[in-house]
């Protein structure tokens, strides 16, 4: 009988250095504060249900979408507004996301310190769907969003190398999302202000 070759298990290889502590949550979980204390915390790591949410790489499209669609919306943008990217915004105790575009209403703070704002301040929150953060951005951001009382949501999604944009208003009877329409070509609306977006444009700028 011919012996089967011995199998051999490949020994994990060690650590090349050890964890941070803040990688370990609280029996609590993390507060929205903390991300303001934790030492060399990742860039844009969010904070969603007490726990600590690492953002892996955005592909092209999220990029030049999110890139492409702040500059068109400023051209629409009220005086007393103001668009941002990458800043996460407060919606309760544990509950600190970083949506890829938010616009602030006239009452937002104008401290050059802020690191976040909170939900009240904010009149839309924009997220730009990745592969790695599909589910978050599909399904929890949207509940925590309405459920913070935050007005208009906006889910841009790539369909067929092209963006397509899912408008949602707030039922505020019972703090959900109402979907108002998709649109493919072309974005006009006229909440939460006055705008008329070309998103063939924005695809234009993907391919380039």
């Amino acid at each position: 009988m011919t012996a089967l070759p011995q199998r051999t298990i490949a020994e994990p290889p060690p650590p090349s250095a050890e964890l941070p502590d803040w990688v370990f949550p609280p029996p609590q979980g993390f507060f929205a504060e903390d991300l303001d204390h934790l030492p060399d915390l990742p860039a844009h790591t969010e904070l969603i249900d007490g726990s600590l949410v690492f953002v892996g790489p955005r592909n092209l499209f999220h990029h030049v979408v999110s890139r492409e669609l702040r500059t068109a919306l400023n051209h629409f943008l009220p005086a007393d507004h103001e668009i941002l990217g990458q800043m996460t915004v407060k919606l309760g105790a544990r509950q600190r996301p970083e949506p890829d575009l938010i616009v602030l209403g006239p009452d937002a703070p104008e401290d050059p310190d802020v690191t976040c704002y909170d939900a009240a301040d904010v009149l839309l929150t924009v997220e730009a769907v990745s592969k790695e953060s599909e589910l978050r951005d599909r399904q929890r951001k949207p509940v925590l969003y309405a459920e913070a009382g935050i007005p208009h949501f906006w889910l841009v999604e790539e369909v067929n190398g092209r963006p397509a944009v899912y408008v949602n208003e707030l039922d505020p009877a019972t703090q959900a999302y109402i979907a108002t329409g998709v649109h493919h070509d072309r974005l006009k609306l006229m909440v939460p202000f006055d705008l008329d977006i070309d998103l063939t444009t924005l695809c234009s700028s993907h391919t380039r």
